[in-house]
């Protein structure tokens, strides 16, 4: 059955504006532009962290003031992989989901467990830098179609960090290519946070 005019029209815009979406995203950075942790200690990494800044190719400034805080726990596990137990507020209900983060060639990269099960291509984890009480930055890399994401997470011990922390992770992430447009720090809730 042949096509008509019109409807190839709709199909190769709808085509188009895909692409378009794909090449807007900022550029993936080289993983060899992405620290890893020095000496990474697993059992020091784990436990509660609030998640306080995001960036990546994906965010906008738009989400700003929209996107809650929400907490992520690390259970280290026996063969140093970590049961990751996410707990965020969505439809004014306390939502957890559950992964397993699957230590990958060294100490502090990971990639997920299960990978197809999530319908991604690639998962890749790196923590960038860590003092293990207060803060730690952590780098994901995520395949979906063929297209890249990333995005690099601030973590804080507490619901709030210095501001010369947030001033480092901006720099930080404004080094690997993105702007103030990228970047997020979730609104603070009382809801699921503070839960165990």
């Amino acid at each position: 059955m042949a096509l008509s005019p019109m409807m190839t029209g709709v199909i190769l815009l709808g085509s188009l504006r895909s692409q378009l979406r794909k090449s807007d995203l900022p550029i993936v950075p080289r993983l060899s532009n992405i620290p890893l942790q020095m000496n990474f200690i697993a059992e020091q990494f784990q436990g509660k962290w609030y998640v306080v800044g995001v960036a990546g190719n994906a965010f906008t400034s738009e989400e700003q003031g929209r996107f809650k805080m929400y907490t992520t726990a690390y259970d280290l596990q026996k063969d140093n992989s970590y049961i990751v137990t996410s707990t965020i507020l969505r439809d004014n209900l306390c939502d957890r989901f559950v992964r397993t983060f699957v230590q990958k060639d060294r100490p502090g990269q990971f990639t997920l467990g299960n990978l197809k099960s999530y319908g991604l291509q690639d998962y890749f984890i790196r923590v960038v830098k860590t003092d293990y009480n207060n803060y730690a930055v952590v780098y994901f890399k995520k395949t979906v179609n063929n297209v890249d994401y990333f995005k690099i997470t601030l973590y804080g011990r507490r619901d709030n960090l210095q501001p010369e922390l947030k001033k480092d992770f901006t720099n930080f992430v404004k080094s690997l290519g993105l702007t103030d447009e990228n970047i997020v720090f979730p609104v603070k809730i009382n809801k699921c946070i503070y839960e165990a």
